[in-house]
């Protein structure tokens, strides 16, 4: 049996985990913060591929617990002029309908899941270094402890210590937009009807997004070009500054965005939309990168968490068909890099302004030409052709 250390226990590293659990593999999850991160992040969108690969490894029942669906879509100009307004995803099935939830609860979810099926989560385990050796890899911690595996999948996100060990050289870099992020309960009386819809203002300075829960807060977000804010900025930055930041930019239009942001008295969070550079080594011996560790993106198309999560079905998949370990990981990065760098270059292009031809208030396909359902279904196999091309197969 394989025995894999996760290191990083949000939402990219548990979904491994309960998918590597399902493949067979002893697997153990590595978190540095102390708790389960409820309080950690602001909201993200479940998009419905997403929601399949929850599917595939029986883990949507603990996420919907959470959160409330989406099942369409809205996108209003500046003067508040509709534009756009369509279906959301899969939305006539509800396993794969779009869910908007807090990222702490996400990951609370998905942990509580894991602990469920016996997978081992050690929190409070900061990742010092790592020893790659030809028979093991060692995993060693700040509090002197260590651990050895036969794989070890860094899941550490954006600022990964695995990734320094992979490629010193790759460095996360700006997409050119800040974001901030609020919750409300005092909503415009005409915004109250919109269940589960997400609206989206294609603002003259701003972007702006909102959903209303079923419980009547307004969870919203906006996307600012321009410099990106100092670390100090980020974390002195008031609630207040924010909004007075913000509304200036929101008031010339005729949305509810400014009366939304006036509104939020407290719990704005801001941060620099950052990604990681297309190209960027994922793999060196016996370590891997998932998720944002190796391919973060710009929230512009809100593929983030989705795309994690189809890493880690792919890759438990890799491993349970695949001869060895080395194919297995030839195979899940021959099938996965396309697709999400595809992502990640369409969703910095949003953020930093640059003409994309997807339609009008759709986010982009991650890639257009691939079959993700089909790749995802857990009971396809994934082979290899023979001149060493990766195959998906009917069943195991």
């Amino acid at each position: 049996m394989t025995r894999v250390l996760v290191i990083g226990g949000g939402v990219a590293g548990t979904t491994t985990a309960l998918a590597l659990h399902k493949a067979g593999c002893d697997v153990s999850v590595y978190e540095a913060h102390p708790g389960s991160a409820e309080d950690i992040g602001a909201f993200l969108t479940l998009a419905s591929n997403g929601m399949l690969a929850l599917a595939q490894i029986d883990a949507s029942e603990a996420v919907t617990a959470a959160g409330f669906p989406l099942t369409s879509m809205r996108v209003l100009d500046g003067a508040g002029t509709e534009v756009v307004q369509r279906p959301l995803g899969e939305a006539d099935n509800p396993i794969l309908r779009y869910r908007c939830l807090r990222r702490g609860e996400l990951n609370a979810a998905l942990q509580a899941e894991a602990v469920r099926r016996g997978i081992s989560i050690r929190h409070g385990a900061s990742l010092a270094s790592v020893q790659d050796g030809p028979d093991d890899v060692i995993a060693h911690f700040t509090d002197g402890s260590a651990t050895a595996g036969d794989l070890l999948i860094g899941a550490d996100g954006l600022n990964s210590t695995v990734r320094r060990a992979i490629a010193p050289a790759t460095q996360p870099c700006y997409a050119g937009e800040c974001v901030f992020y609020g919750y409300t309960t005092s909503i415009p009386p005409a915004e109250e009807a919109d269940d589960e819809r997400i609206t989206m203002v294609r603002g003259s300075a701003a972007a702006f997004g909102y959903a209303v829960s079923p419980g009547g807060q307004t969870y919203w977000f906006a996307r600012v070009a321009g410099e990106r804010l100092g670390a100090d900025e980020i974390a002195h930055g008031t609630p207040g500054q924010w909004r007075d930041l913000l509304l200036p930019l929101l008031r010339d239009d005729a949305t509810a965005a400014a009366g939304i942001v006036a509104a939020t008295t407290d719990g704005i969070l801001v941060t620099n939309a950052t990604e990681i550079p297309t190209g960027a080594p994922w793999r060196s011996g016996r370590m891997l990168l998932v998720g944002d560790a190796a391919h973060a993106a710009s929230p512009a198309t809100g593929q983030g968490a989705s795309m994690a999560m189809e890493d880690a079905v792919v890759l438990a998949k890799a491993l349970r068909d695949a001869p060895d370990t080395d194919t297995a990981l030839f195979v899940y990065e021959t099938l996965r890099r396309p697709r999400v760098e595809h992502n990640t270059t369409v969703s910095g292009n949003i953020s930093r302004g640059v003409h994309t031809s997807s339609r009008a208030g759709q986010a982009p396909a991650a890639r257009p030409d691939e079959e993700p359902a089909r790749l995802l279904e857990w009971n396809s196999h994934i082979g290899m052709s023979q001149p060493g091309a990766p195959v998906i197969g009917e069943g195991p």
